[in-house]
C-alpha cells in the first residue's frame, strides 16, 4: 500500500546547467524551428515527415538509424522537412511493460529515472549535434518537459493524454508544434477541443509556479485512427475523414487549421507494413482538393533500422521492442516516394 519517496530529482534548470546547449547548436534549432513552424502556418509548402522507431530504446542504434535518415533527408531537403522521432517514454495501454528510456535508460534494468532523465537529454543532444536534428518526442508526462525544451522540434500528445488537462495547458505554453492525437474512442471533438485548448493562452499551476501561458499558434492534429467498442481497429486517414476533418476545422476560426497522419497504429492495423499504401492514399488525397493539401501538412511513420519487432532483451540490433516498425531501407524508398509526389 502506498507508495515509496526514493530520491529528490534535480529541476530541469540544474540538469540544463550540467548538460548545456551551445551557442551553435542554438542557433541550429532557431533555424530549425523556423523552417518547421513555416510549414504548420502555411509559409512554406514543405512537407512534413515524422519518422522514426516507435521507442528510442538503445542510444547507438537511434544515433545508427538517424545517421542513415539524414542522408535521406538531406537529398530531400527542398521538398521535405525530416522530423526524427526519439520517443523516449512511452505510455501503455494496462500501464505494464516497457515504458521508454526516460524510465529505463537500459530496458533490461529496473527503472531509474536520474540516469533515464541524463540518458534522454543526451540522446537528443547528439542527435542535434552530430547530425543538426532537433527532434519529435512523446510529452508522456508535463512536468518533464522542461528537461528537454531547448533541444526539441515537435512534441506529440498521445491518445490517452489528449483529454488530460495539464497537458492541453503545458502545451498552450510551448513554442513549437505540439500535435494532439485523436483520443483511443476517435472523437475528432475531443481532439479538436484538445487543440483549441492548445492553441487560447491560460494561467495555471505548472512544477509549483503560477504561470501564465500566451497559446500555441502550431497546436494541430494527428489522426492516428481508433478502436471500437468491440474491440476492431478503424483508420480515419481517408479522404472523407480529411473532408470531415476540415469542415470541423472552419467552424474554429480561431485556430490553424492542421494535422498530421500518423500511418501506424490504429490506422494500419498495427501492421507497418500498410504505412506505405496509407502515405500514398494521403497524398493522393490532397491532390484531389486544395484545402486538403493546405490541411494536411505531413505524415507519421514508425520506422526502425529492422523490420518488426522483438521481446525486450531478444537483442536483435536496431530492432523495435515496443509496436513493430518499418525497416529502414523500405522506410527510405517511402520518404524518396514522397518527394516525388508533393
Amino acid at each position: 500500500m502506498g507508495a515509496t519517496y526514493i530520491r529528490k530529482l534535480p529541476i530541469p534548470m540544474d540538469i540544463k546547467k550540467q548538460y548545456p546547449l551551445t551557442e551553435e547548436l542554438a542557433k541550429i534549432k532557431k533555424q530549425r524551428d523556423k523552417e518547421i513552424s513555416d510549414v504548420f502556418l502555411g509559409k512554406s509548402d514543405k512537407f512534413i515527415v515524422i519518422v522514426g522507431p516507435c521507442s528510442a530504446d538503445n542510444k547507438e542504434a537511434v544515433l545508427d538509424y538517424i545517421e542513415r535518415l539524414k542522408s535521406v533527408a538531406d537529398k530531400v531537403k527542398d521538398k521535405i522537412t525530416v522530423i526524427p522521432r526519439i520517443y523516449t517514454n512511452k505510455p501503455r495501454t494496462t500501464g505494464d511493460g516497457y515504458k521508454g528510456m526516460l524510465h529505463q535508460p537500459k530496458p533490461t534494468e529496473k527503472p531509474d529515472m536520474l540516469k533515464g532523465i541524463i540518458a534522454i537529454r543526451d540522446l537528443h543532444m547528439s542527435a542535434l549535434k552530430d547530425f543538426g536534428f532537433t527532434c519529435a518526442d512523446e510529452m508522456l508526462y508535463p512536468d518533464n518537459y522542461r528537461y528537454l525544451s531547448d533541444i526539441l522540434g515537435y512534441v506529440a500528445v498521445g491518445a490517452r493524454s489528449v483529454e488530460n488537462q495539464q497537458h492541453r495547458l503545458t502545451a498552450s505554453g510551448i513554442s513549437i508544434p505540439v500535435g494532439m492525437k485523436n483520443p483511443t474512442s476517435g472523437d475528432f471533438n475531443i481532439m479538436l477541443n484538445s487543440v483549441i485548448a492548445a492553441s487560447h493562452p491560460h494561467t495555471f499551476i505548472f512544477r509549483g509556479w503560477e504561470v501564465e501561458s500566451t497559446g500555441n499558434p502550431l497546436a494541430h492534429s494527428i489522426l492516428r485512427g481508433y478502436v471500437d467498442m468491440l474491440g476492431r481497429y478503424v483508420s480515419n486517414y481517408h479522404y472523407e475523414d480529411l473532408c470531415k476533418l476540415n469542415e470541423m476545422y472552419e467552424e474554429h476560426s480561431g485556430i490553424n487549421p492542421a494535422v498530421i497522419v500518423d500511418a501506424n497504429h490504429a490506422n494500419s492495423g498495427k501492421n507497418p507494413f500498410e504505412q506505405p499504401r496509407i502515405v500514398k492514399d494521403v497524398l493522393y488525397s490532397r491532390t484531389q482538393n486544395p484545402d486538403i493539401k493546405k490541411l494536411v501538412k505531413g505524415v507519421m511513420i514508425e520506422s526502425y533500422i529492422e523490420d518488426g519487432a522483438q521481446k525486450p532483451g531478444e537483442g536483435v540490433y536496431g530492432k523495435s521492442i515496443t509496436d513493430a516498425c518499418l525497416g529502414f531501407e523500405k522506410t527510405k524508398n517511402l520518404i524518396l516516394d514522397i518527394a516525388d509526389k508533393v
